[in-house]
């Protein structure tokens, strides 16, 4: 069965599922589904939680491991497997349609993937899952509903706009659903309830700080490594959350990743950059950073933020600024080939 993200939170509502599958690109719904999800597992009584990430030769027999043992903590658990490039390999397909088959007792599997393409989405492992678990889709908003989407967030605080103000909500955003769900938010937090001018939300929309991460996103890619050093020390200075700097710069890295593929493949990059909702001014600059950078240094880089945001999230140790800083500045000092 399928549903879209939106619909989630009802069905969370009759009880978890044994095998979850959530799957596509856009990251901020990613994440409002798999913390649903552990949500709803804690109301439900999960006491354990475990979280896998498979990377470059991940071990798939310690899931099926995990599925021979028996918690001493917990009767219930959550596991999740983070598949970040979509392509669990040999190994790690075959374990896919075991757990299809047979569940886990006593446990709900999330299994988390990108956009896939065309290959996996006709493999054995996708079908299984699709047949036997849940699967969630988290679609991108396109540009057309992006003005409807930001209405039904901003009404979920209690606050309304005009239609032109909305519009000019999604050309700021440039279809970022994170930096639209954090503009939404700051509008709650700066006004009360109702209906909300467009002379206050341009105000506030426009009043932004010195520093920003989309700033440091940009000079990343560009390959200025002394603004990316200065915006990392005005970010820091201005007390920003390494949480939130880390977001922007996954929607930045994303995109390139499977523009990276594509040429990889001999494709067409413009058509590719266009799929990737790359538009514009940042056509360019993502050329200038293909031209620079390795799939590998890009895959490397979206594996190692996701370590870095299990760090500023106190499941990892480690100085989560600390590793901010020497990823975006080594991107940045990556020298064209």
């Amino acid at each position: 069965m399928q549903i879209l993200a939106t619909q989630l939170d009802k069905h969370l509502s009759q009880g978890l599922k044994p095998l979850y599958v959530l799957v596509g690109g856009e990251p901020l719904a990613q994440r409002e589904c798999l913390d649903a999800l552990r949500a709803a597992a804690r109301k439900q009584g999960y006491e354990e939680r475990t979280s896998s990430t498979v990377e470059r030769n991940f071990n798939w027999q310690q899931i099926e491991a995990y599925g021979q043992s028996i918690s001493l903590f917990a009767s219930l658990r959550l596991l999740e497997i983070h598949i970040p490039n979509g392509k669990p390999g040999v190994d790690g397909g075959k374990a896919l349609q075991a757990l299809a088959s047979k569940p886990i007792p006593d446990t709900t599997v999330v299994i988390i993937l990108p956009k896939l393409e065309r290959e996996a989405k006709n493999s054995a492992w996708f079908n299984a899952l699709e047949q036997h678990a849940m699967v969630i889709a988290n679609d991108e908003v396109s540009a057309a509903n992006l003005p409807k989407w930001i209405a039904a967030r901003l009404a979920e605080q209690g606050q309304q706009a005009s239609q032109q103000t909305l519009d000019f909500l999604a050309n700021q955003v440039e279809g970022n659903l994170l930096a639209a769900n954090q503009e939404v938010q700051k509008l709650g937090l700066l006004y009360p309830r109702g209906e909300l001018t467009d002379e206050a939300v341009r105000e506030a929309v426009l009043n932004v700080s010195r520093f920003d991460a989309f700033q440091l996103g940009e000079a990343v890619l560009l390959g200025d490594a002394a603004r990316t050093a200065r915006i990392l020390q005005g970010l820091q200075d201005e007390g920003e959350n390494p949480v939130a700097v880390m977001s922007p710069l996954m929607w930045v890295l994303r995109p390139l990743v499977r523009v990276k593929q594509a040429e990889m493949r001999n494709e067409n990059i413009q058509t590719a950059m266009t799929n990737a909702r790359i538009f514009g001014d940042k056509q360019a600059l993502t050329k200038r950073a293909l031209a620079r950078l390795s799939l590998r240094q890009l895959e490397a880089a979206l594996q190692k933020l996701a370590d870095i945001d299990k760090t500023a999230k106190g499941v990892m140790l480690g100085d989560a600024w600390l590793e901010i800083s020497r990823l975006c500045f080594g991107l940045a000092k990556v020298r064209g080939r």
